[in-house]
């Protein structure tokens, strides 16, 4: 959406896209402290934002799709503050999976939505925020349902360990399914990805007072009625990817469990309006890399 300019048409030309990143720290500077050459860094995707609530400010420092440059380059400077440590036991190629999908599943699941063992999430999709939310759901001890319109991508999900699977071409009222397996309660999270499209099903679904973690615009339009989520007393929340601390508190996590973030393709520097046509498609099953 950024390199077609649909995200922000208002960005700056030219920028450099892509927001999510791994590499080793070449040089720094005379006052810098936190780092030193060959730590392996990712940056976070707000700069500015730290700890502590969201602001226009701290949103105003996003790299990729907002006023900084991206990673797709070979060299990036950084303040120091900008740069989370990675877990040891994942490669480059993994790390670079984390900046965005990873920690807005962190700030979905567990800043926002405080999910408990025992639980029951549900996901759309099989995308990279999916895969992420089905795997680190587990680790919480939630109960995981997810969706997608491949069966072939559901055997891949139940072998991540999703509880339920449902094809949403097999069952197009998937909301309705949703429930049956629920015994007609709806499931205490949604992590929504779809947006318009989908949100009205997805208010169906969730239980009397459960929480929906407002992330993507992926189904196009839609038409949604509020009067389900007032009766229900429905919890909706945006979530815009999560602070450095979010994303250290998640790398803690993932390092504790030794989480293997699932990366479907790599491609080439060279490859990348290639890796960017594979992404349209909707066809990959977790994250798409692409290795300098």
């Amino acid at each position: 959406m950024f390199v077609k300019g649909e995200y922000n048409p208002n960005a700056k030309l030219p920028a450099v896209p892509f927001s999510d990143g791994a590499g080793e720290v070449a040089s720094v500077g005379a006052n810098v402290t936190k780092w030193n050459i060959g730590d392996r860094v990712c940056p976070i995707l707000m700069q500015g934002w730290l700890d502590g609530p969201l602001t226009p400010e701290k949103r105003r420092t996003a790299i990729g799709a907002g006023d900084l440059p991206g990673v797709l380059r070979e060299y990036g400077a950084f303040n120091e503050n900008g740069l989370v440590q990675i877990p040891e036991h994942l490669s480059f190629d993994q790390a670079s999976t984390l900046p965005c999908a990873a920690v807005t599943v962190w700030n979905a699941l567990v800043a926002s939505g405080e999910v408990r063992s025992g639980d029951t999430v549900l996901v759309l999709g099989t995308g990279g925020v999916s895969l992420f939310a089905l795997q680190l759901g587990k680790l919480l001890g939630a109960r995981v349902l997810i969706t997608s319109s491949r069966d072939e991508k559901l055997e891949r999900a139940k072998r991540l360990g999703a509880d339920e699977t449902i094809n949403y071409r097999t069952f197009p009222e998937w909301d309705k399914e949703i429930l049956r397996l629920t015994g007609g309660a709806g499931v205490d999270h949604v992590i929504e990805v779809g947006g318009a499209g989908t949100l009205s099903k997805s208010v169906r679904c969730v239980r009397m007072g459960g929480h929906i973690a407002m992330i993507g615009v992926l189904s196009g339009s839609g038409n949604f009625d509020p009067r389900t989520l007032l009766m229900k007393a429905v919890r909706m929340q945006g979530i815009l990817v999560g602070s450095r601390r979010m994303f250290e508190q998640m790398n803690e996590f993932i390092a504790a469990h030794r989480l293997i973030p699932v990366i479907d393709k790599k491609f080439r520097f060279s490859e990348a309006a290639e890796s960017l046509r594979c992404m349209e498609s909707g066809e990959h099953f977790g994250k798409i890399v692409i290795q300098y």
